[in-house]
């Protein structure tokens, strides 16, 4: 750490700039118009001249302060942290160079630095080639997502600001974290600093830095969007590289930079192309190697894009609404779609887990892609890893041993029952989940039987039996698949009570 950064970070915690602090200052109106780039509600609520007003007008609303309230804010600091790219002066007023703002998470407070937030108050939205975002709806996601159980070693490729090294650091013991833009790497030491940890930080394009290296833990929100790679290039989302080359390229290469039963998490676009269902497409993707060892893959569509919906989204993204090129910047975009045989864009989640090469895992590899748009727990990371754990564990088991568990039902499971008012029996009984991903399935009275006795203390044979001879003859054969799929969903645990 840096004596400048020690110094900034004491003088932070001295005027109690921490998320709760300023959320309350603020209050929720003006976050929420922040939220939609409008300062003036925050600017009404900081006018008392306190440090913790002067930084939250200074950083999180970029505007200009009194140099008399800086110095008081920052004793000692304002002209280093102006030489050192951080604030800029005149000889009245102070000015950000940079967002530095309190981050709260569930480990507590944090500080995050990156570029200014363009487009405040209807300011310019266009930024330079090497703007270095901050705590972006994409970057929020991908730390909800990112399993969080202890690992050795954890790559994050193309951190950004590092807002997910900052997690990283929280259950790894090394963290490394790589970008092809040096600014980005600037702040992501800035931000390592400003929080006490220690990253690895390291210069280079996608895994050229890590080459040869294994981790347990791979995260990456990478460049994503998909264009025809010209124009100018913003380098916090475009590749440089045609339509979803470079997720693929990343997905593909993942498994061979991951430990036995390490994870690779990744959020991305994909091109739905015409003719091709989104899932027989990624499904390609995750054709192994020959040199590497399986991977179980679990991939969720959560959000499909129309082009123009697209387009729009990212054209604005880049300032360019308005712009007098904007026309032809739409309709060569959406005329190279369909050159290349895009009908939408889908967005979601990727995740893979290295299998162990041992030979106590036998089977073939599972692949998992499927479409979710309705609302799941957060953080889903629990989940992740629960999926994966219970993806081994069904594998484990031939019929013989699938029998001789004694599930018992998860506790978050209810029943729920449908049919016309008055009816002696239900139309239709579903199991739903209330965590994780918060599923449903419809089941028979036989399913709905097995998953009331399912306490843990009979087997599945017996089970099976028992409701046999209360509703007639069971398929055994049909139930132990049904079976299969409701512990690797999550609705039954076997534990490991075997008969």
């Amino acid at each position: 750490m840096t004596d400048l950064h020690f110094r900034l970070r004491d003088a932070l915690a001295a005027a109690g700039y921490t998320y709760d602090v300023v959320s309350d200052l603020i209050g929720t109106t003006a976050q929420a118009a922040l939220g939609r780039n409008e300062t003036t509600p925050g600017l009404r609520a900081t006018r008392g001249g306190t440090p913790v007003e002067t930084l939250t007008r200074m950083w999180l609303l970029q505007a200009t302060v009194s140099a008399e309230d800086a110095e008081r804010a920052l004793p000692g600091l304002v002209d280093e942290l102006c030489a050192a790219g951080i604030l800029e002066r005149t000889l009245s007023e102070v000015a950000a160079r940079v967002d530095l703002r309190p981050y709260g998470t569930d480990g507590g407070n944090l500080w995050v630095a990156s570029d200014l937030t363009p487009g405040l108050d209807g300011g310019s939205m266009r930024v330079g080639s090497d703007h270095v975002l901050g705590i972006s709806p994409a970057a929020t996601s991908l730390a909800e997502l990112t399993v969080r159980a202890p690992v050795g070693r954890a790559l994050d490729l193309g951190t950004g600001c590092g807002v997910q090294s900052l997690h990283l650091a929280t259950h790894a013991r090394h963290v490394v974290a790589t970008d092809v833009n040096q600014r980005a790497l600037w702040l992501t030491r800035l931000n390592a600093d400003l929080n006490g940890v220690s990253f690895d930080v390291r210069e280079g394009s996608f895994f050229e830095p890590v080459a040869g290296e294994l981790f347990d833990l791979i995260v990456t929100n990478p460049p994503f969007v998909i264009s025809p790679a010209t124009g100018e290039r913003l380098v916090y989302r475009d590749s440089g590289l045609p339509g979803d080359r470079v997720v693929e390229d990343i997905v593909r290469r993942i498994p061979s930079f991951l430990n036995p039963g390490g994870v690779g998490q990744v959020l991305a676009n994909w091109a739905i192309e015409k003719g091709t269902d989104w899932d027989e497409r990624l499904a390609a993707w995750l054709e192994p190697a020959t040199d590497i060892r399986g991977c179980d893959a679990w991939i969720v569509q959560r959000e499909v894009l129309d082009l123009p919906s697209y387009v729009e989204l990212w054209l604005k993204d880049a300032g360019q609404h308005g712009a007098p090129d904007y026309a032809r910047r739409y309709e060569t975009w959406l005329s190279w779609f369909d050159d290349v045989g895009v009908e939408a864009v889908g967005f979601g989640w990727i995740n893979l887990r290295s299998r162990t090469d041992d030979g106590t895992d036998p089977g073939p590899d599972n692949h998992r892609l499927e479409e979710w748009r309705w609302e799941v727990e957060q953080p889903l990371g629990p989940e992740v890893a629960a999926h994966f754990e219970r993806v081994t564990s069904v594998r484990a088991l031939d019929d013989d041993a699938l029998l001789a568990t004694r599930p018992r039902l998860a506790v978050d499971v209810v029943q729920e029952t449908f049919g016309p008012a008055g009816a002696e029996d239900p139309s239709q009984i579903v199991l739903r989940r209330q965590r994780g991903m918060r599923r449903a399935v419809p089941v028979d009275t036989v399913t709905s039987a097995l998953a009331g006795a399912a306490d843990g203390e009979l087997t599945l044979a017996q089970l099976l039996a028992a409701i046999g001879q209360l509703l007639g003859e069971v398929d055994v054969a049909a139930r132990l698949a049904e079976v299969r799929t409701l512990i690797a969903d999550g609705f039954l645990e076997t534990g490991d009570h075997l008969g």
